[in-house]
């Protein structure tokens, strides 16, 4: 569950800075306009879900190490 989550954020965070476009031209104007008005904050929740997920999996892998 953790991977999908931080699959997510890397997948939020590429969007909200335009690394990642869709398919048609009608939606890729949707997608852009909407990126246009909710960039900043994307980018932000994005940041803070991967920061999260990283350090909740380093936790568990060093739980499941022993030390």
């Amino acid at each position: 569950m953790e991977m999908i989550f931080l699959a997510f954020g890397i997948y939020l965070y590429l969007f909200s800075i335009g690394r990642v476009q869709a398919g048609d031209p009608e939606s890729r104007k949707k997608a852009e306009a909407f990126r246009q008005r909710n960039a900043g904050w994307m980018r932000i929740g994005a940041l803070a879900i991967i920061a999260i997920m990283v350090v909740n999996l380093y936790l568990h892998f060093v739980q499941l190490s022993g030390k």
